[in-house]
């Protein structure tokens, strides 16, 4: 059985966040399970300069009534992701492919050793170029 963690805000839910879900729900198969660490408004906030659109409660009962979603925590600290990690102890952590030209290691605040002394896999998965909580917002504007 495959612990998958994969992080993030999850706000104004849209199926780019359904398609990562549902690759992390392949990735750790029919018996594995997708733990999902859910940024708070208040690192939101800090992070982006404005709050989500949607409370962390929101959030995380949206995330919850996902089929791909088997739990979720919230990312407890903050700009250092090792925490929730540590916490749901994953196989894998999955992010998407827009993450592969940045310094996801510095943005999760780990290292690749950190990583390989827990066993932990990095799969970047294709990311949904098509739409974006940011593109949401503007069409409402």
């Amino acid at each position: 059985m495959s612990i998958v963690y994969t992080g993030g805000t999850f706000d104004l839910f849209h199926s780019g966040h359904v398609n990562l879900l549902k690759r992390c729900k392949d990735i750790a198969g029919s018996n594995g399970k997708v733990i999902v660490s859910l940024n708070q408004n208040e690192f939101i906030k800090k992070y982006k300069g404005k709050p989500a659109v949607c409370s962390d409660t929101e959030r995380m009962a949206v995330l919850m009534s996902c089929r791909y979603v088997d739990g979720v925590v919230f990312n407890v600290g903050g700009t250092d992701s090792k925490v929730a990690i540590e916490l749901v102890n994953p196989d894998y952590i999955v992010v998407g492919s827009d993450w592969a030209n940045k310094d996801y290691y510095s943005q999760m605040n780990f290292t690749q050793e950190w990583l390989d002394e827990r066993n932990i896999g990095l799969i970047y998965i294709p990311y949904s170029k098509d739409i974006s909580s940011s593109q949401i917002k503007n069409r409402i504007k």
